[in-house]
């Protein structure tokens, strides 16, 4: 071994330097199968046996060692964190919340939500909608929702549409049942303390004496 060797393998600050000459860059029959193995690596599949297995069938015509020693480097690179995708209840806590109080990374957040799911996009154009109906009295909107593909929401109008009028003028009046719904309850409770037995002649002797 000559001192020009020795001096090189000495200086050497990575495998990879010592690969110079006729052998560095050199054409491999792993070449054409290396954006495959990337592919499946980065799907999950880090079995280096069943990858040289999948590309044997696509033609791969070289050795298992030959995978196995490319894929190793990988096996020591950190991978990225994978990013959990938001719950049900954050999410609806989002959709629920004006959107001038959101903090802009949950913003930000909501936004790629919408973005991947175009049915919860629609969803949340309807939210303001509802909201308006509830504090500007717009009943008459009820049945806006049937031009979108949500069935939920189609279940819950179909609850309104079996009484409409009532509700449409629940919400555009400002006549309230609020008066009578104390009494009622009363009423509720003394039947409950009777294990839901008392009649009719027994609540109207009771309920003045309660």
């Amino acid at each position: 071994m000559t001192y020009r060797t020795v001096k090189q393998l000495a200086d050497a600050r990575a495998p990879e330097e010592l690969f110079r000459g006729q052998w560095q860059n050199r054409a491999t029959k792993l070449d054409t199968f290396k954006p495959y193995l990337h592919q499946r690596w980065d799907e999950g599949c880090t079995n280096a046996w069943k990858l040289w297995e999948e590309i044997s069938e696509h033609g791969y015509r070289g050795g298992y060692g030959a995978v196995r020693d490319y894929l190793g480097p990988l096996r020591t690179t950190p991978r990225p964190p994978d990013v959990r995708p938001p719950s049900v209840t954050t999410v609806s806590g989002w959709l629920l919340t004006r959107p001038d109080a959101l903090r802009e990374d949950d913003r930000l957040r909501l936004k790629a939500a919408l973005a991947n799911c175009p049915e919860l996009e629609a969803l949340a154009g309807h939210i303001p909608s509802f909201a308006r109906m509830l504090t500007q009295r717009e009943g008459e909107q009820i049945t806006a929702v049937r031009a979108d593909d949500l069935p939920s929401l189609h279940t819950f109008t179909n609850g309104l549409e079996r009484d409409l009028d009532a509700v449409t003028a629940g919400l555009s009046t400002p006549w309230k049942s609020g008066v009578v719904e104390g009494p009622v309850n009363r009423i509720k409770m003394l039947n409950r303390q009777m294990f839901g037995r008392a009649g009719f002649e027994l609540l109207r002797k009771r309920v003045p004496l309660a």
